[in-house]
């Protein structure tokens, strides 16, 4: 099987590489900072092009969108939020999933039952609206809704499309209060992919297999 992890410098992302690695999987990990197999800026055209052409005849089995940036912690309502912040955030956690996805659709469409795993998180559902976080509650939000609808248009396909909330997971973006250690998420994520079905397309879960609300 043939893995692509976005993300994989640190933290969740490189965890899930080390894990397919372990068990004997082809695995392409990219990284912003060129400290993976492919540099990838996601929110770059430019950059997903290359990646593209780079794997142009390589069926990709596992694609995990796992780059992710949540920059508005302890922003405030009065004056906070600046519309860079939005912008920033939003070229990450949604349209670099989406310019991902388009980059390597030939990749998934020459593997045979492929899957899109995206890390979203339990702060995109409308359902959990405590206040504050606004840019990262939002962005999270809207990748969830792209992946519902990239399921539905895949689904004849044969390529299904999970959304995934990680967990709280000590990382440099969870802090070392969150709940579970960064072993624990991958462990429960790498399970989730591997269940991941067409009759499951479109899922919303959490990393040890509870369906989340939207």
């Amino acid at each position: 099987m043939h893995v692509l992890i976005t993300g994989t410098g640190r933290g969740i992302g490189r965890a899930l590489a080390d894990r397919y690695r372990a068990a004997g999987h082809a695995v392409t990990g990219t990284a912003r900072d060129g400290s993976a197999e492919i540099a990838l800026d996601v929110t770059d055209p430019e950059a997903q092009r290359a990646m593209a052409a780079r794997l142009v005849g390589q069926p990709v089995d596992l694609l995990v969108c796992n780059a992710g940036v949540y920059l508005d912690k302890g922003q405030i309502l009065e004056g906070g939020y600046p519309a860079g912040m939005w912008a920033q955030s939003f070229a990450v956690n949604v349209t670099g999933v989406f310019l991902t996805v388009q980059a390597l659709l030939p990749n998934l469409r020459a593997a045979p039952g492929a899957r899109i795993a995206i890390i979203s998180s339990q702060m995109a559902s409308h359902s959990r609206a405590p206040g504050g976080s606004y840019i990262y509650r939002a962005s999270k939000a809207a990748a969830l809704n792209l992946g519902r609808n990239l399921a539905a248009d895949l689904r004849g396909e044969g390529i299904a499309v999970g959304i995934y909330h990680p967990g709280w997971v000590q990382t440099d973006m969870g802090g070392p209060a969150a709940e579970i250690t960064v072993d624990q998420a991958a462990d429960g994520l790498v399970d989730r992919f591997a269940a991941l079905d067409l009759e499951h397309t479109g899922c919303f879960e959490t990393w040890d297999g509870r369906a989340h609300a939207y």
